[in-house]
């Protein structure tokens, strides 16, 4: 992985996304891409150019620039690692859109962002912005919430039922960042019920085992009709340092991800998350 997109709202939470991306990558020859979307349209009555009655003026704010010239230095202040080049761009558009069309033109490999932007809704376990990316852009994504800190992954929880074939893409992906540490996978089912694999789970997961081949992995299983605490107990128990889960399977990352917060779970502000596409 070479060129990673950090969108950035020049908040606490896209910083310690930022932090942890550039502790994580230390070792690699690293392009980071940070961008700024300007989605504020800044209307004014006008005489020559009108749109229902008002004129639109698109111009980026010299306010935003330098933001995101502080941002920048404030990047080259606190890193000076040699492998790593900066880059910096703001758009002015519909968010999904400009992140969409920014992957495309630089051949981005990965994202990573904060779960939550300058808004920092409590009440809310990931931002709509960072849950629209997750929905929309076939894009790898690391979720970095916002008590994470860097640590080498050790260990690297997988959950997943086995009811989907593991592609070339995001098994690349998963092992390509296994690979940077020399973290182990732990796969994950947890099951409701009782009920035995049936064939097309055990082929998916002989599959699965093929293509890990020989990067250590374990495989466990937990009965818990109640998904998110089973999880929370997988990552306690296992010193579990990140999750990486297929985009594919909306109803299951939408449990894991998308609930409020409740007191007995703490894995989604501390645990980040790599959410894989095909």
């Amino acid at each position: 992985m070479q060129q990673i997109l950090i969108p950035t709202d020049f908040s606490e939470n896209a910083w310690n996304a930022t932090l942890y991306a550039l502790g994580f990558f230390k070792s690699k020859c690293i392009t980071f891409h940070f961008l700024h979307v300007d989605i504020s349209l800044k209307v004014e009555p006008d005489n020559t150019l009108h749109y229902s009655g008002l004129s639109i003026n698109k111009g980026i704010s010299d306010e935003t620039k330098t933001e995101m010239q502080l941002w920048i230095k404030k990047l080259e202040d606190c890193q000076k690692n040699s492998n790593y080049t900066f880059k910096n761009t703001i758009n002015q558009g519909p968010f999904i859109n400009s992140i969409r069309k920014y992957i495309q033109k630089n051949n981005i490999q990965l994202m990573v962002m904060g779960t939550k932007g300058a808004s920092g809704l409590k009440e809310m376990t990931i931002g709509s912005k960072t849950g629209e990316v997750i929905k929309k852009i076939k894009c790898p994504i690391l979720i970095i919430p916002e008590e994470a800190r860097f640590k080498a992954p050790l260990h690297i929880g997988f959950p997943t039922d086995f009811n989907m074939l593991y592609k070339h893409r995001i098994m690349k992906t998963l092992l390509d960042i296994t690979n940077v540490y020399q973290s182990s996978i732990k796969i994950l089912r947890v099951a409701q019920t009782k009920q035995p694999l049936d064939n097309f789970q055990n082929n998916n997961r002989d599959l699965l085992k093929y293509q890990i081949g020989s990067i250590p992995h374990s495989f466990h299983l937990i009965e818990n009709p109640y998904l998110e605490n089973a999880l929370q107990s997988f990552v306690t128990t296992m010193h579990i340092d990140m999750i990486a889960m297929i985009a594919k399977n909306l109803n299951f990352f939408q449990r894991i991800l998308f609930k409020p917060q409740l007191a007995t779970i703490s894995y989604h502000i501390q645990i980040p998350f790599l959410i894989l596409h095909e």
